[in-house]
């Protein structure tokens, strides 16, 4: 076979000339670029022939943190419009002697018994996907099921609040006038001007949805699904009488003011209003019953617009165990923290032996009148890192031990006290767990008890949710182009003996 060099070459040399002139044929000339590139990566993530690199199905990065839900257990109710039990709660009362004389019978024994009851409660939420929805989320993912899942989970935590917080029954009343005073220094209000506070004391749910651009929530009328609606308190006291106060004359513009009302009992927190007489705004916002007000107010709510009404009940709440606790007559025990300096409050106090004065008050005083004994300390986290704080530091004996990782050269920090010995029990020492709740705020801290220690109780559960029907998902008939979804479920809170629940409250931060 005979190879033609000089006409390979020839072909070879019209090849390299094409390729530095791909398109220099004439009839391209006239499309614009095309010379150049025919296709070029897009911009943008949605335009041209550009693959939409897209994980199929929604993440759900939303935290679902119930633990008090989770821990409680759930009995079915027998009908009725409440849980009902009663209780004897303490034997010979009269203190009686048991000496007995010959032939003669024993003393008559007294017995004290109560009455609990609780009433039960509707609680739901609504959930809605329009027909269009569903259609542009083929392929995507299952919009109504989407719809049915966070319903139930938004129930779920909106449960877990009211177990914790709720408060059907206890009103806050009036709060106390606050007690003033002018400090010509840390501030910036001017001398010789007139200011006057009033304060407004907050319910858990208060001040759970009180915020200083938002404001706090008195009266609500929610809209419902159905084109009803409901009227119940926001968890806000019948607002204060105000305070007034004259800055002194020093010509000075570095005034400031300190603020302390009476501690509510049932109070998780405190709103502060001030300004000129009439036109007070809210400036502050605190879980301690006082304040230092160094500038003018920051928010735009009056203390005005909350009327005058006492809208710290919700009447379609059922107790949590915060206002189990804090309930007149309930027996539990409620240790308020004294006012300390304002802005400040009194803290926690250690004891300098690895403990904490005022748990070890509560806990004794639950062991003097019940012999009783709780397992766990619900905190905030402000108060979980407090507690560690105080207990490290303030022991002498404090055990401390850091894992070098030497084959990392990696060193491992950071202490945190997770349970609290209590001293104060038939086994002489009994463990209580320190468990952070998403729900409690700063300021306050609740021990529980699961198990009572008195032989034949009659109590399998101290507390536990009872219903009358337990979750259930509604798909209401259709009225518009949308599926209607309700998810509600109708039960109470019921603790056997409130008298195993504590509380401390108005702890300062420190």
């Amino acid at each position: 076979m005979m190879i033609n060099q000089t006409a390979d070459n020839d072909v070879l040399d019209r090849l390299k000339t094409a390729q530095q002139k791909p398109l220099g044929d004439p009839r391209f000339r006239g499309l614009l670029g095309l010379e150049k590139s025919t296709f070029t990566e897009s911009a943008s993530a949605t335009s041209g022939l550009t693959f939409y690199d897209l994980d199929l199905g929604a993440k759900f990065l939303y935290p679902v943190l119930t633990p008090l839900r989770n821990m409680i257990p759930r009995v079915s109710g027998k009908g009725g419009i409440q849980a009902a039990w009663r209780a004897i709660t303490a034997i010979n009362t009269s203190g009686l002697r048991f000496g007995v004389s010959s032939a003669n019978r024993g003393g008559v024994l007294a017995v004290a018994t109560q009455d609990y009851t609780a009433t039960y409660k509707g609680i739901g939420i609504e959930t809605s996907v329009d027909f269009e929805a569903q259609y542009a989320g083929q392929g995507f993912d299952d919009i109504r099921a989407i719809g049915a899942k966070t319903g139930l989970e938004a129930l779920m935590l909106g449960e877990e609040a009211m177990i914790l917080g709720g408060n059907g029954s206890s009103a806050l009343g009036t709060t106390p006038t606050p007690t003033l005073s002018d400090v010509g220094t840390g501030g910036t209000l001017s001398a010789n001007t007139a200011y006057s506070v009033i304060c407004v004391a907050l319910t858990h749910d208060g001040i759970m949805n009180a915020t200083l651009t938002g404001g706090i929530q008195g009266q609500i009328t929610r809209s419902n699904a159905d084109g009803s609606s409901d009227t119940f308190g926001g968890g806000a006291a019948k607002k204060s009488n105000n305070a007034a106060i004259t800055t002194a004359n020093d010509g000075n513009a570095t005034h400031s003011l300190k603020a302390t009302v009476a501690a509510v009992t049932g109070a998780l927190g405190y709103a502060w209003f001030w300004g000129a007489a009439g036109s007070e705004v809210l400036g502050a916002i605190t879980t301690i019953d006082s304040l230092v007000i160094t500038a003018a107010a920051a928010g735009t709510q009056t203390a005005a617009s909350l009327g005058t009404s006492d809208n710290s009940q919700n009447a379609l709440a059922f107790d949590g165990l915060i206002y189990q606790a804090a309930k007149s007559g309930s027996g539990a025990t409620v240790y308020t923290m004294a006012p300390g300096s304002a802005g400040a409050g009194t803290p926690l106090t250690s004891d300098s032996a690895g403990g904490i004065v005022e748990i070890d008050a509560v806990l004794k005083t639950m062991w003097d009148t019940y012999r009783l004994s709780p397992d766990t300390i619900w905190v905030s986290s402000q108060e979980a890192l407090n507690i560690s704080k105080k207990i490290i530091a303030g022991s002498a004996t404090a055990a401390q031990r850091f894992v070098f990782e030497t084959a990392q050269d990696l060193v491992g920090g950071g202490i945190m006290v997770r349970t609290y010995l209590n001293r104060f029990s038939m086994q002489g020492g009994s463990v209580l767990d320190i468990k952070v709740h998403p729900n409690m705020p700063a300021g306050t801290l609740l021990m529980t008890t699961r198990m009572l220690p008195y032989p034949l109780a009659g109590v399998g559960n101290v507390m536990q949710i009872r219903t009358r029907q337990d979750y259930y998902q509604i798909e209401w008939p259709l009225r518009s182009r949308r599926y209607e979804y309700g998810i509600y479920a109708d039960e109470v809170l019921q603790n056997y003996f409130p008298p195993s629940l504590a509380m401390i409250t108005n702890i300062g931060n420190g």
